[in-house]
Order: structure tokens, then C-alpha cells, then sequence
């Protein structure tokens, strides 16, 4: 799923936070790619087992106009964050 997308004329600077709502493990991936269909590289990372009412967050994130961040998961009870600021 596209959580964000990087609007035109613009550098975003950005944080990502995926939290597992639920007890059991959830297999989450993150990538910032170029469409909503992410290639081998552009993942920040990939089938990482999310512990249940964990959370991983990656921060430093610089993304280009059109760069799309893409989050998938094997379950629903994830909540997806992303805070930052465009220049």
C-alpha cells in the first residue's frame, strides 16, 4: 500500500513508524520506490517479523518528487505513520 507520495517541485525529509495493533507477530516491508510496485533495491527493509504491539521506526529518510513510500504487511492491525517536512 502507498502510504506517500512525494509531491511535484518537492525533497521530503521523513520519519516512518509501523506499529503492530495486535498480539501476534506481523511480517512488515518498507520501501521507497518509484511506483506502488517497489523493485529488489528499493526496499528499506524487507519481511521483518514485528513483534505483537512493537514498532519499528526509520528516520533520515530524503525522497525526490514522484518517490512513493510503500508499506506491506501480512496483516490488517498494522498503523502506519509518516512525519517529516517538504522542501
Amino acid at each position: 500500500t502507498t502510504v506517500y507520495t512525494v509531491p511535484s517541485s518537492v525533497t521530503a525529509s521523513a520519519t516512518i513508524s509501523v506499529t503492530n495493533l495486535s498480539g501476534a507477530i506481523a511480517v512488515v516491508s518498507f520501501a521507497v520506490a518509484a511506483s506502488g510496485t517497489p523493485g529488489n533495491s528499493e526496499w528499506i527493509f524487507y519481511s521483518y517479523p514485528l513483534p505483537g504491539y512493537g514498532t519499528i521506526e526509520r528516520s533520515g529518510i530524503i525522497a525526490q518528487t514522484g518517490k512513493n513510500f510503500v508499506v506491506v504487511s501480512t496483516t490488517a492491525n498494522v498503523a502506519v505513520s509518516v512525519y517529516g517536512y517538504e522542501n
